[in-house]
C-alpha cells in the first residue's frame, strides 16, 4: 500500500470508524507488533512465549489505531510502538512473573548506587557497590545476571521527574532522533528529557555505549558483545547495571514509576 493510500485509509477510518477499515489498518501495521515482541522477548526468560507477547502487543496496536490522530505531528509508527510496548509490559507485570527476591535485590543495588553517588559525586565502581552491599564483586555480577534475566526493556518504562507536575517520559525518548520534531516545541517535557539525559551522560563509558547501541542503533546484545569484545552475558550485566544506575539517579531527583 502506498503512503497516499495509507493516508487516505486513515482519514476514511477517522471519519467513519468502520471496523473493516480498522482491520485493514491492523493488517498494515501488524509487523510492528512482531518487531516489538521480538525485541522485548530477546531479554525475557525462555518460558515467556513470543506468541503471547504478540497477542498482548496486538491489543496495544488496536488501541493505538483507535486513538491516533493523523493530523498530529507524530508518525503513527512512533506512536504505535510506544503503545505496543506499554501493553506488553503491562500484561507481563500483571502476571507478576519476576520473583520477589529478584525485585528486592534490584532495589538494594539501586539504593546502594544512589547513596554512593550522593557521597562520592560520581558513578560508583563495582567494588564500591559490592562493598556497600557487603558482598563480593562476583556475587554482584551474579545478581546482575539474575536481574537481567528477569528484566523487561527497562528504558521503555515511564519515569517521573521532580518539578514536572507528575508528567512522565520514557528514557528512550531522551536519545536524540534528528528526524523527530524539535523538542523545544514540547516545553512541558523539556525538563524531564534534560534530567534523564544528564543521568545517561553520567554513566561509565562502557555502560553508556551499551545503552546507545541497544536503544538507538538497535543492535542485539550479542552484536554489542562483538563490538565490545565481551560475552553476551557480560553485555547483559552492563545493561542491567546501567539501568539500575539510571533509576538510582532519577530517584534522587524525582520518583520513577513503579516497576
Amino acid at each position: 500500500m502506498s503512503a497516499a493510500d495509507t493516508k487516505g485509509l486513515w482519514y476514511e477510518y477517522r471519519r467513519t470508524r468502520d471496523e473493516k477499515l480498522r482491520d485493514r489498518l491492523i493488517l498494515t501495521y501488524a509487523p510492528l507488533v512482531k518487531y516489538v515482541a521480538g525485541r522485548l522477548g530477546s531479554g525475557l526468560p525462555a518460558h515467556v512465549e513470543e506468541g503471547d507477547l504478540v497477542s498482548y502487543g496486538l491489543l496495544g496496536l488496536i488501541g493505538a489505531i483507535e486513538r491516533y490522530d493523523p493530523d498530529r505531528d507524530v508518525k503513527f509508527e512512533t506512536y504505535a510502538i510506544a503503545r505496543i510496548k506499554g501493553q506488553i509490559i503491562d500484561e507481563l507485570r500483571a502476571m507478576d512473573w519476576v520473583p520477589r527476591s529478584v525485585r528486592s535485590r534490584a532495589r538494594d543495588i539501586e539504593r546502594a548506587i544512589a547513596e554512593l553517588e550522593a557521597k562520592v559525586g560520581r558513578a560508583p565502581t563495582d567494588e564500591e557497590i559490592s562493598g556497600k552491599l557487603g558482598i563480593s564483586t562476583d556475587e554482584l555480577e551474579e545478581s546482575l545476571s539474575e536481574i537481567a534475566r528477569s528484566s523487561i526493556a527497562a528504558l521503555d518504562e515511564l519515569w517521573t521527574v521532580s518539578g514536572s507536575g507528575g508528567d512522565q517520559v520514557s528514557l528512550i525518548d531522551t536519545i536524540e532522533d534528528e528526524s523527530a520534531p524539535d523538542p523545544e516545541h514540547t516545553l512541558s517535557r523539556t525538563e524531564q528529557r534534560e534530567a534523564i539525559a544528564d543521568a545517561i551522560a553520567r554513566l561509565p563509558e562502557r555502560e553508556k555505549l551499551v545503552v546507545t547501541l541497544y536503544y538507538y542503533e538497535e543492535l542485539t546484545l550479542r552484536e554489542i558483545g562483538e563490538v565490545l569484545g565481551v560475552t553476551e552475558s557480560r553485555v547483559s550485566q552492563l545493561h542491567t547495571k546501567a539501568i539500575l544506575r539510571l533509576k538510582a539517579h532519577i530517584a534522587s531527583h524525582g520518583a520513577p514509576a513503579a516497576l
